[in-house]
């Protein structure tokens, strides 16, 4: 039996790329509901609304809306791939839907738009393409897993993305301030929202309706368990003193390689072997216990610029990022990271810092594309599945985050989780 239904049960063994993965092999990985790359050289993969590489992949399901995808393949040769959609609910699983229940045209399509590298270190082919499109539509609103596959088997997996298509039936009025609880006050950011729906019919509120709150980009600490607090004819209240906060956080730290031939303000060092570029940030320290200071940056994300060539996403050169840490003694109780739309927002064995007994540190090479990019130093402890970037980088209400509320909504025999409505709050405006 081949086929979607059986990707759960499989376990696929990729081998690295000789020299570009910092472990010595990757672990079996089942098939995940998540953003994921199965293959080692595949690299700097990109979704985002078209005509704004910063964006989420998020978009309205009326309105003629497009995502985008881009990749590399650094092995730089021809492959043939494809893609295809599952649709989930709202916890990411999929769905009870069947694909013609969602999808109309093609249930697959080939990724035809594809460019080799061109005066880089690193060779590659860089893939992309654009959906919905005029082979698949999508007819439901909701969660989606884009899924990318090789030589027409989809089982041959090569990376997921998760991307949602929410409709406009209910008006999400918000605010982020700072926390109710006096002790949390300067650390906590709290976000009171109101679920508009007049016109629309919910019959059960607590059973029928799922809100989920995310910080940023991540999923890890997600608040997905929240009931309405109050309940009115057409509005449905959520302001808890608890239950809806995220720890503030700080800015995130950032780095400049745009450019190659020229040292920005956090670099270090910019050095060449015959094989690969390495760029060295410079040495850090942990901002628990520094005060605030204000500096504009994107939420975690990154953009990729090559400065010195005219199309960056093939011309952009690849580099190993060496990161430092400075921290006394090694850590016993869980894991440090470099987190950030540069890993993902996931816990990836390539962005785990390794303590280093001379130098007191914790260092990492990672392998990325040229660009500008926003990070933070992540602790994971044992047994977590939700990282702290506090440990590290401090937390303070004054901190410029963004919060998107996202409202779900799935009625008896609908079968499916409809996004009926999303909004975006940012904390300082």
């Amino acid at each position: 039996m081949r086929g979607l239904l059986r990707w759960c049960y499989y376990a696929l063994v990729f081998i690295p790329l000789s020299g570009l993965a910092q472990d010595d092999y990757f672990e079996q990985d089942q098939f995940r509901n998540e953003d994921y790359v199965y293959k080692s050289n595949i690299k700097t993969v990109q979704l985002h609304r078209e005509g704004f590489e910063l964006s989420p992949p998020i978009i309205p399901f009326a309105g003629g809306d497009q995502l985008r995808l881009r990749f590399d393949d650094l092995k730089g040769d021809f492959k043939e791939y494809s893609y295809t959609f599952i649709h989930c609910d709202a916890d990411w699983q999929p769905s009870n839907l069947v694909k013609s229940e969602y999808m109309r045209g093609f249930f697959e399509n080939q990724i035809t738009n594809y460019e080799m590298s061109f005066n880089t270190i690193q060779r590659y082919t860089h893939y992309t393409v654009a959906f919905p499109n005029n082979d698949i539509k999508l007819t439901k609103s909701g969660n989606y897993l884009l899924v990318v596959f090789e030589d027409f088997d989809q089982e041959n997996i090569v990376l997921t993305r998760r991307f949602m298509m929410y409709e406009d039936e209910v008006k999400i009025g918000a605010r982020v301030k700072q926390a109710t609880i006096v002790d949390n006050r300067r650390t906590t950011h709290e976000i009171d929202f109101v679920v508009n729906h007049p016109g629309y019919r919910i019959n059960n509120p607590f059973g029928e309706v799922t809100v989920v709150l995310r910080q940023n980009d991540r999923w890890d600490n997600a608040i997905t368990s929240l009931k309405p607090m109050f309940v009115k004819e057409d509005q449905l209240t959520y302001e808890y003193d608890y239950d809806n906060t995220f720890p503030a956080g700080n800015e995130y730290r950032e780095f400049d390689i745009k450019s190659l031939r020229f040292y920005s303000e956090r670099i270090a060092s910019i050095k060449y072997d015959s094989l690969h570029n390495h760029v060295y940030v410079k040495s850090e320290e942990k901002r628990t216990f520094k005060r605030y200071f204000l500096d504009d940056d994107i939420n975690g994300r990154y953009l990729i610029k090559n400065d010195d060539g005219f199309d960056s996403h093939v011309e952009a050169d690849y580099a190993f990022i060496h990161f430092e840490l400075f921290w006394d003694e090694v850590l016993t109780h869980g894991d440090v990271y470099v987190f950030g739309g540069l890993s993902d927002w996931q816990f990836k064995p390539e962005f785990k810092m390794r303590y280093n007994y001379k130098r007191k540190s914790y260092m990492l090479a990672a392998y990325l594309k040229q660009g500008y990019y926003n990070y933070e130093y992540v602790l994971l402890e044992d047994g977590k599945n939700a990282g702290d970037a506090t440990y590290f980088e401090g937390s303070h209400w004054e901190a410029e985050q963004s919060y998107s509320i996202f409202v779900y909504h799935s009625t008896p025999g609908q079968y499916y989780d409809r996004l009926i409505g999303m909004v975006t709050v940012n904390s300082r405006y």
